[in-house]
């Protein structure tokens, strides 16, 4: 898969994709990660890529010219064009799912109050969001997005069977783990974990995760 970000603070989507599973995936040949300083195709002296909004308001906008410049550039027939944004579609693991076939995924990071519209109308194929909160800017977002649907792409994870044990892949919070020792500090880790039977380790499980969901996030019961 490639994916290419483009941002006014590249180094924040630099460094953290590059380390551990991330890091390996581009080490693998599995991801092919490039990151874009979108001052670098502003039409001004000044890289200037923000100015004030039309009718007014707090704040500044982020500019069309230096979008077009950069999808035009990098937009191949296999491209689709993703906006981390606020007002977007809200993330989950079905969405995540979804893009796991791009072959060549750009992603658009805002700043400030937004970006001009018609860069949404023109351009974009989707409007992504993470949440029902605003960050600083969509750098931060993007890291978020693109994490979530690598680690989804085959030979990505040691062990295949991993992102199907993930909280969200059948629908409902992972189960609680536990590791060595078998007991701190007068706690001791559950009986049936270390009994052997598969069986019932999958059965105390199943009953777990549908009760940490109860617990935590009713809500994916409703659905």
């Amino acid at each position: 898969m490639l994916i290419d970000i483009i941002t006014i603070f590249p180094e924040m989507c630099r460094g953290p994709l590059s380390e551990s599973i991330m890091g390996r995936a581009q080490q693998s040949g599995l991801l092919t990660l490039r990151v874009h300083d979108l001052r670098d195709y502003a039409d001004n002296k000044h890289r200037k890529v923000d100015d004030e909004p039309y009718g007014g308001g707090q704040g500044m906008v982020m500019k069309p010219e230096p979008f077009f410049a950069v999808v035009e550039h990098l937009r191949t027939e296999a491209s689709r064009v993703v906006l981390m944004t606020p007002q977007g579609r809200r993330l989950n693991q079905q969405e995540v799912v979804g893009f796991v076939s791009a072959e060549h995924l750009i992603v658009l990071c805002g700043h400030y109050e937004g970006i001009d519209h018609r860069v949404v109308e023109t351009l974009v194929d989707d409007e992504i969001s993470i949440g029902d909160y605003v960050l600083s800017n969509g750098a931060i977002a993007a890291n978020v997005f693109v994490d979530a649907i690598v680690r989804q792409l085959p030979g990505v994870l040691g062990d295949a069977r991993s992102a199907g044990d993930d909280s969200f892949a059948n629908g409902l919070l992972e189960a609680p783990c536990y590791t060595r020792p078998p007991e701190f500090r007068g706690m001791k880790v559950p009986e049936i974990l270390i009994s052997g039977n598969h069986g019932k380790v999958d059965e105390w499980k199943a009953r777990r995760s549908r009760e940490r969901t109860l617990q935590n996030r009713p809500d994916l019961l409703r659905e």
